[in-house]
């Protein structure tokens, strides 16, 4: 299933911006981490409805694979 893709700019902005709080690191730290992990590839080819999930799950999942990679 594909998401709209205003929708989906949105969610990723929250994203990113928990994502930024929670690990202490600036937004374009996390805005690049993002970019480049294996949580938004699974979001925006729509693997399991991924961007169906809440964002503090995705959140968690990319602090998961940020703990993993650094």
């Amino acid at each position: 299933m594909n998401a709209n893709p205003i929708l989906l700019q949105k969610k990723y902005s929250r994203i990113i911006e928990c994502f930024s709080r929670r690990q202490g690191i600036s937004l374009d730290a996390a805005l690049g981490f993002f970019y480049r992990s294996e949580v938004y590839k699974l979001i925006r080819d729509g693997v399991s409805d991924m961007h169906c999930m809440s964002d503090v799950y995705l959140v968690e999942e990319l602090e998961q694979e940020y703990q993993v990679k650094h």
